[in-house]
């Protein structure tokens, strides 16, 4: 390999890590220049080594990136060296599964280049009555989505912030202009000139977004929304602090841990092994019970807000529904209850686990597509309204 050649494939190395999803810019690309220019080519460690150092800024993407290095700088001559080995009655080592970020890094390296297109006259078209796709996509329903159009869902989803009114706490910081005076910070700052004051430290309460916990539904009915709305939960376990999620179907799981992972697809992978029930039955209050128990006391407190995702079809018919549905609003300052049946007009609460939910939350609210969510987004941050709530209770 020349010289005039290896600039050029660090170039487009690091353009490949860039459509995977990796931050590298132009100055990465200089100083992966500079760090090959001090190792020894021949040494595929130190390469490797060089250009993790220069490229990777995150331990999240350790694993993409020595994804991305083996198949970028793979042996040309591997494949004849297997080949022969086969004629010679060696045996092929078993194919693995492929690891999480393989799939984008495929498609990353089958990008087509852009090419320049000829100029062509320009053609008016009367747009009036038309739609456009993301106008489209904002309103329809997940259940009815494609493939396609549920990836450019998820891209939708990942731009989603998640904010929530601050809540004054105990603590307090200090502030030059703050409304509360600080005796002992005045009298510990008079020491150093001697014990006379110049100036009355003062201090400012501290605010900060209250705990938002998930409780997210995973069973066959609950399967399609499920899967995408686990791309906005990531979204916001990756935005904000002390996010707590839980998935339940016949029984409970905290992924609360996998989700923290910054790479999506790693998180999910994660997920998936956490999870052995994706897909089952449903049972809502033996789920509820267990939370209560077990959680409720170390994620519930400090104005918590809980969002209860699920289309309340119980397995065991509401058994001990209404009590921990009782005792979960009572630990919580608000529990919004998000269920996809109610996109539907003439949603009627005839069910026995929906009309033994429906007295002990604060919202009712569909989530079905993008348009939910965004109004999701925007209502959690207003007050709560109690007319549409008296009114499902009325009706159940």
């Amino acid at each position: 390999m020349t010289d005039s050649v290896l600039p050029q494939n660090i170039m487009h190395f690091a353009r490949l890590l860039r459509r995977a999803g990796l931050p590298v810019g132009p100055a990465d690309m200089l100083a992966a220049q500079q760090a090959i220019a001090l190792v020894d080519i021949g040494s595929r460690a130190q390469v490797r080594t060089a250009l993790r150092t220069t490229l990777v800024h995150r331990h999240e993407y350790e694993d993409l990136f020595h994804q991305a290095f083996i198949m970028f700088w793979r042996d040309p001559e591997a494949a004849k060296t297997a080949k022969a080995l086969e004629l010679l009655g060696g045996t092929p080592a078993p194919p693995e599964k492929a690891p999480p970020g393989s799939r984008r890094l495929s498609e990353a390296l089958s990008a087509p280049r852009e090419q320049k297109q000829p100029e062509k006259e320009e053609i008016e078209i009367d747009a009036v009555l038309t739609v456009s796709d993301s106008e489209k996509l904002q309103t329809m329903d997940f259940e009815a989505m494609s493939a396609a159009e549920i990836a450019n869902a998820k891209a939708e989803i990942r731009k989603l912030t998640l904010p929530l009114d601050l809540k004054r706490t105990r603590r307090r910081r200090p502030d030059p202009s703050g409304p509360h005076t600080d005796l002992r910070a005045t009298i510990r700052a008079s020491m150093r000139t001697g014990g006379e004051i110049l100036e009355i430290a003062a201090t400012r309460k501290v605010t900060r977004p209250p705990p938002l916990v998930v409780l997210c539904d995973i069973s066959g009915s609950m399967n399609r929304y499920a899967q995408i709305l686990l791309h906005f939960l990531h979204a916001v376990a990756n935005d904000r602090d002390r996010v707590s999620t839980f998935l339940f179907g016949t029984r409970l799981s905290n992924i609360t841990r996998q989700l923290r992972h910054r790479d999506p697809e790693i998180a999910f992978q994660m997920v998936s092994h956490a999870v052995p029930d994706w897909s089952g039955g449903t049972r809502i209050g033996e789920a509820l019970e267990k939370f209560n128990r077990d959680w409720s006391r170390r994620v519930l407190g400090q104005g918590a807000v809980v969002l209860l995702v699920t289309d309340g079809l119980d397995r065991d018919g509401a058994h001990g529904l209404s009590e921990n549905m009782e005792r979960l609003h009572k630990s919580c300052s608000r529990l919004v209850w998000l269920n996809p049946l109610l996109r539907w007009d003439g949603f009627q609460p005839k069910s026995q686990g929906i009309r033994a939910m429906l007295p002990h939350v604060d919202e009712f609210r569909t989530v079905h597509n993008l348009a939910s969510l965004r109004a999701l987004v925007e209502t959690l941050s207003r007050p709560q309204s109690r007319g549409a709530m008296d009114r499902w209770r009325a009706a159940a």
